[in-house]
Order: C-alpha cells, then sequence, then structure tokens
C-alpha cells in the first residue's frame, strides 16, 4: 500500500525514501497540500505475458540430436538419484 508524504519531505529526505523503494519495494504518493502530484514507486521488472511470444522465439533451438542427448542425460540423471538414499535430516 502507498504511503502519502509530502513533496517537501520527500524533497528532504530523497535519499532515505530512494532507498526504501529499491530495497524494501515500498511506493509513496508525494502530496502537495492535499492533492496527490506523483508517486515513486519500484520499477517493474521481468517480462511481460504479452511479451513471452517473441521471447520464446529469441532463445536458441536444439537439434534432434541435441534435444535426443539433452533427453538421454536427464534420463541418466534420475536413475542415479533414485539410487541415492533418502537420509534423514534430523539424525544426529
Amino acid at each position: 500500500m502507498a504511503k502519502n508524504i509530502s513533496v517537501t519531505d520527500a524533497a528532504r529526505n530523497f535519499a532515505e525514501y530512494l532507498n526504501r523503494v529499491a530495497y524494501r519495494g515500498e511506493t509513496f504518493v508525494l502530496m502537495r497540500g492535499r492533492k496527490p502530484v506523483a508517486e515513486l514507486s519500484p520499477v517493474p521488472t521481468g517480462v511481460k505475458v504479452r511479451d513471452l511470444p517473441d521471447f520464446f522465439d529469441s532463445l536458441p533451438r536444439l537439434t534432434p540430436e541435441e534435444a535426443e542427448s539433452f533427453a538421454a542425460d536427464i534420463e541418466r540423471a534420475r536413475v542415479e538419484l533414485a539410487a541415492i538414499p533418502v537420509r534423514d535430516p534430523w539424525e544426529s
């Protein structure tokens, strides 16, 4: 939830508010008098859902041989992991 702060307070303590936005993800609405005039909030990161098809199209493709080799590696890893006995982490 956004917190209301005065423009004057934001100007006097800008570094503090900027750190709170950057490191805590807080959002502030800057007020001039009783009127909201701006918002200080984190910049959204990541990929937008509408951009996913282009993102996936940009990824490199495996050749059929590479895909078979990758599948074989995964299967070998599954067999090896299944052979490892399960250990109780609470045992001394």
